[in-house]
């Protein structure tokens, strides 16, 4: 499995994640790879697979582990995007946008494998892809004022995050 798709995976479980008590998100975690096959058929009379989670015990480890780790740090993510996101809250944004920038951040701050312009990059195309329409802006633009706090403050180990 691409990163990219790992990467979509991990979306959608955080995502999920907003909608269960905190006692009951582990358990929601794991139905994720029971979730059945999901397709649609386009205007033009395509048919497009748009949920379908066929993956080694390998990626679904990998993918547990990770979103857990982000929905332990959520609060921490989100005060970071508070700070930056001028005349926005975190609880006044939409679900699909909020979770795409807690995931960015994260992989910003503590994942030592993905660099700034990647993790922003695909945050980008997740907006395109489940965001309304000003998503990929808005999401690109409290993302790169993320990066210059950081980079203004020689935050590199994102300590200030936790």
């Amino acid at each position: 499995m691409t990163r990219r798709e790992l990467r979509e995976h991990c979306f959608k479980m955080l995502f999920c994640t907003n909608f269960y008590p905190a006692e009951e998100a582990g358990e929601q975690l794991e139905r994720y790879f029971e979730t059945p096959e999901e397709d649609e058929t386009t205007p033009e009379g395509v048919s497009q697979i748009l949920h379908q989670v066929d993956m080694d015990e390998k990626d679904q480890a990998y993918l547990l582990k990770k979103t857990k780790a982000m929905a332990e740090h959520v609060t921490g993510l989100d005060a970071r995007i508070n700070e930056v996101a001028q005349g926005w809250k975190t609880s006044r944004m939409g679900k699909a946008e909020l979770t795409i920038l807690r995931l960015a951040l994260y992989e910003m701050v503590y994942d030592d494998e993905i660099p700034e312009k990647v993790a922003i990059n695909e945050a980008v195309e997740l907006a395109k892809k489940f965001g309304g329409e000003d998503a990929p802006s808005f999401i690109n633009g409290v993302l790169a004022k993320l990066v210059k706090e950081r980079s203004d403050s020689g935050d590199k180990t994102g300590a200030a995050g936790q």
